[in-house]
């Protein structure tokens, strides 16, 4: 078990897999007093060597190693292992780096079924170490402030909501997009997270789900980089949809696909009985939420009210750094586990032609109130964390 992390000092961060996700935590880092990086790992030391490079050469106050996976795990300095492998890796990585002592912040999904997810959970309870995980686009101003106008009750009693995602695939821009339509990929556990953690979000938990499911192509043709014009095969459903029960009563209707060109429809729409708000992308921190009340000539656009300020991913470990030992962080473990419940129960109905329960449950995380939490992470501090 690791010492308990000093809340006067910053959450000391080793990053495993340097891919291209990489970059965006790489620039939250820079302006969050909280974290620290100080280790990064890849299976390919080239990679993390040139990670390291490039936060060594922007003028960072401390330097950045350059080392194995193992190095990284067996290091000292490091109380939290950010964990931005493949989606079939994450819980292997998560469960070696909680072997260590480490906290774990991984990318999304927290596994790739929920028997992983579960070890993975059970291991740092018992380790007494901290599991939090993407997305942490739901703690930005864009899905808040929309959380806040329900729980304002801006559009009255909530009834059902629409969340939609469609692109004709990830291989057109990605140069190695195998693992999108390997086991663990696919639309729905890929970009789903971010859909059904705004929906948890802003409704609650869910409890029973009703799917389908198709995928129309067995192979696809790699559009850009070394690797263009390579065909890959596809093991998983590539269009899915189906309807959440949500804990509240209220039904959520999902389309998760990668074979339709696209879309007129809202990101997520929320109804209520006094009017629906169109939430921007969960895929992002920002953008506008739109009120249009019962009985109103048109749409509003409403200011922003709720969620960290000019956020980015990485603020999922930020909010995890200041946030109480004993109390769930609001990117955490409980939370990204019910998601994954959610998308496995779903794809396990689509392929029964059965209603399923969700039997996870997670409660709804805390609102974040409208924070600046670059600056803030200066003066807050909480119960020291296990790590």
């Amino acid at each position: 078990m690791g010492e308990p992390v000093n809340m006067d000092q910053p959450l000391r961060i080793g990053i495993v897999g340097c891919g291209k996700i990489v970059a965006q935590y790489l620039t939250s880092f820079r302006r969050l007093r909280s974290v620290r990086l100080v280790a990064v790992a890849d299976i390919d030391m080239g990679r993390a060597q040139a990670v390291a490079s490039e936060w060594n050469d922007g003028g960072a106050d401390t330097e950045v190693r350059a080392v194995s996976v193992e190095e990284l795990l067996a290091s000292p300095d490091v109380d939290l292992v950010l964990n931005l492998t493949i989606p079939a890796a994450h819980a292997d990585v998560a469960l070696k780096a909680i072997a260590a002592g480490k906290s774990v912040y991984g990318e999304k999904p927290l596994a790739a079924t929920t028997a992983e997810g579960r070890r993975v959970l059970d291991a740092a309870r018992e380790a007494g170490v901290v599991v939090g995980c993407a997305p942490d686009t739901v703690l930005g101003t864009g899905i808040q402030t929309a959380r806040k106008a329900i729980d304002d009750g801006l559009i009255g009693s909530p009834v059902a909501a629409t969340a939609t995602m469609v692109t004709p695939g990830h291989e057109r821009w990605h140069p190695n997009p195998d693992f999108y339509y390997l086991p663990g990929g696919g639309p729905l556990l890929d970009m789903g997270p971010y859909y059904v953690s705004a929906l948890v979000t802003l409704l609650g938990p869910v409890v029973s789900v009703i799917g389908a499911a198709s995928h129309t192509r067995s192979e696809r043709e790699i559009g850009s980089g070394p690797r263009a014009g390579e065909k890959i095969p596809v093991e998983i459903d590539t269009h899915v949809t189906g309807v959440l029960t949500h804990e509240s009563g209220a039904l959520s209707t999902l389309v998760m696909s990668f074979d339709a060109v696209a879309t007129n429809s809202s990101n997520i729409e929320v109804h209520g009985s006094d009017g629906t708000l169109a939430v921007p992308d969960p895929n992002h921190f920002d953008g506008d939420t739109r009120l249009f009340r019962l009985g109103g000539s048109e749409w509003e656009t409403l200011p922003v009210s709720a969620g960290y300020t000019d956020s980015g991913r990485g603020y999922g470990i930020a909010d995890l750094a200041t946030t109480p030992e004993g109390e769930e962080p609001r990117a955490g473990g409980a939370l990204a586990f019910h998601v994954l419940d959610v998308m496995e129960s779903l794809l396990d109905s689509a392929h029964s032609g059965k209603s399923v329960a969700v039997t996870s449950r997670a409660p709804r995380p805390s609102a974040v109130p409208l924070t600046d939490l670059g600056a803030a992470a200066e003066s807050e501090s909480g119960t020291p964390r296990k790590a």
